[in-house]
């Protein structure tokens, strides 16, 4: 479990295939259908967590200290 709110991200190894999906396409090499089906659900759960910490973030800044 990640120790601080900044670490909620892709962890390295999904990150690294979700990299390697999106530079295959880049290149316009084909992805398969179930390749493209993942690297939409990665980029989504890639900004699904970069909501959840920006959204994070701001309750801290916001909450008074006690």
């Amino acid at each position: 479990m990640p120790s601080g709110w900044e670490a909620v991200r892709l962890p390295h190894g999904v990150h690294h295939r979700l990299q390697t999906l999106l530079d295959r396409q880049d290149a316009g090499q084909g992805l398969t259908p179930d390749e493209a089906d993942e690297a939409q659900g990665l980029v989504d759960l890639s900004e699904w967590l970069s909501l959840v910490r920006l959204r994070s973030e701001r309750v801290v800044r916001e909450t008074p200290a006690k």
